[in-house]
């Protein structure tokens, strides 16, 4: 039998949106484990459904792990603006929902120091987009 994981991963790589989105918020909780990550990352830049991209950014940021806002980083430095808009869209619906979700912002204050720089300019985004919902 496959493990949540293995079927997460199975339909991260559907040809239906609505099983990649569960695919984003299944795997979401995984965001530490490098198969499920670079499976989320896909999701974050899903070039042909908006929802997908929206949807898994706002299950990462609700999972509020350093790796899962990390993977939200290295998709905000990859995407295009049009990409770039849902994925803020996305981490905007984690914070402004009924259990407004963690400090992201100081998960991207941990970012900042990332060996990696992608990570480190998409974070700086990112951190940008939370302080605006607060105000």
């Amino acid at each position: 039998m496959m493990s949540g994981l293995e079927a997460a991963l199975a339909e991260a790589s559907s040809p239906s949106w609505s099983q990649r989105v569960r695919a984003g918020h299944d795997l979401a909780s995984f965001a530490d484990v490098p198969e499920a990550a670079e499976a989320l990352v896909g999701l974050l830049l899903d070039v042909e459904d908006t929802a997908v991209t929206r949807q898994t950014a706002e299950a990462l940021a609700r999972v509020g792990m350093v790796a899962s806002v990390r993977l939200i980083s290295l998709a905000v430095a990859e995407a295009d603006d049009h990409q770039a808009d849902w994925l803020q869209t996305g981490v905007h619906d984690a914070l402004v929902g009924p259990d407004g979700v963690l400090d992201v912002a100081a998960v991207c204050g941990q970012l900042a120091r990332d060996p990696e720089e992608a990570v480190r300019r998409g974070a700086a985004e990112v951190l940008a987009w939370a302080e605006g919902t607060r105000c």
